[in-house]
């Protein structure tokens, strides 16, 4: 995990190392295009290993939740609409940002992703990134299981809960079709 602060919320980002060379890291940015990379030096950030991973199934529109390898817990989830689709591809967890209402749209928390959504360039007025989040207010209608948000992954609050209690920035987080 590479850590610089957040300037939307003071926290640490966490950037997926993806390849190793000597003191150089290829670390996954959470910038357009997805996938996008960068070699930084290995001596001028913190580092941090992780047993936790998760992924997200489009197709089931389900989360799995693992801990080094083995499935801990699984969610139902809603995910983007054939319109507005869930990226695909692997991503991290960016940054954890608690939420001023946590009975509004996005829930509680959001973990903001490495991700942009392909066809948005912004979420009301954000820079169109992907995030898990839980459910409130007008995001209630869509029930867990369907296919109808902008690209984010919304699950219940007692789940964003439970993955912002565990979780760190810098967490894998593979989207599968």
């Amino acid at each position: 995990m590479l850590a610089p602060l957040s300037p939307a919320t003071g926290g640490p980002v966490g950037l997926l190392v993806l390849e190793v060379r000597d003191d150089w890291l290829r670390v996954l940015l959470p910038e357009r295009p997805n996938g996008r990379s960068a070699w930084v030096n290995a001596r001028r950030v913190r580092l941090s290993r992780t047993r936790w991973r998760v992924e997200v199934d489009r197709s089931a529109r389900l989360v799995r939740v693992l801990r080094g390898g083995r499935t801990v817990r699984r969610f139902r989830a809603v995910v983007g609409a054939p319109g507005t689709p869930t990226p695909v591809g692997r991503f991290a967890v960016a940054e954890f940002a608690r939420e001023p209402d946590p009975d509004g749209f996005l829930g509680p928390y959001a973990l903001h992703l490495t991700a942009h959504s392909e066809v948005l360039d912004d979420y009301g007025g954000g820079p169109g990134r992907v995030a898990i989040h839980g459910r409130g207010g007008a995001s209630l209608a869509d029930p867990l299981g369907s296919a109808r948000s902008h690209g984010c992954v919304r699950v219940s609050n007692a789940a964003v809960r439970f993955l912002a209690r565990r979780l760190v920035p810098g967490v894998p987080v593979a989207v599968i079709s």
